[in-house]
């Protein structure tokens, strides 16, 4: 299967979960993202703000925040600014994504980043990812020596997703009900 015909596989599988059920599977997967040693001992984790077929990270973002500095991606053109999480208050889903993004100043200190908590559309056992093609994540990942850790569903985990040489493969593969 070639990376559209999984991404349209993938998408399809994803409208067949309602939102509600999305975030009550969502909670499952940042229930073991907490049991593993690199989230325990994480400072500063940069996640994401999710959409609505994504792995539902609002609450979680908001739990963490308190007790860890956690910084949120920023599309800046063909690339991703990290800012700090502030509030959702301060968030602006004005943009073309529509996706919440903290307004404020660049962080500029990455090699403090322990931890990348990672979207993707799908993942496989050998711990690849395939994003939405648009190769914001591997940019970032690339320059980053953080561990890394892809987040999914259990239909978004599968035995191989294709690879090219700039995808960067995760340190971990966290799904509903396994940790790869």
């Amino acid at each position: 299967m070639t990376k559209d015909e999984l991404r349209k596989s993938i998408r399809m599988e994803k409208k067949k979960v309602s939102l509600a059920d999305k975030k009550l599977r969502s909670q499952n997967i940042w229930a073991k993202v907490e049991t593993t040693p690199e989230f325990k001992n994480a400072k500063v984790v940069l996640m994401y703000w999710s959409m609505d077929d994504e792995v539902f990270t609002h609450d979680f973002v908001q739990k963490w925040a308190t007790d860890k500095t956690i910084l949120l991606p920023v599309v800046d053109g063909d690339d991703l600014r990290i800012k700090a999480f502030k509030g959702i208050e301060n968030l602006d889903c004005d943009n073309q994504f529509g996706i919440g993004e903290p307004q404020g100043d660049d962080f500029d200190n990455t090699d403090s980043i322990d931890l990348i908590i990672v979207p993707g559309v799908a993942f496989d056992k050998n711990k690849n990812r395939m994003g939405r093609g648009r190769g914001y994540y591997d940019k970032l990942l690339s320059s980053s020596k953080a561990f890394k850790i892809g987040v999914g569903f259990d239909f978004q985990v599968l035995d191989k997703v294709p690879t090219e040489e700039f995808d960067i493969p995760m340190n971990r593969i966290v799904a509903e009900s396994n940790i790869y």
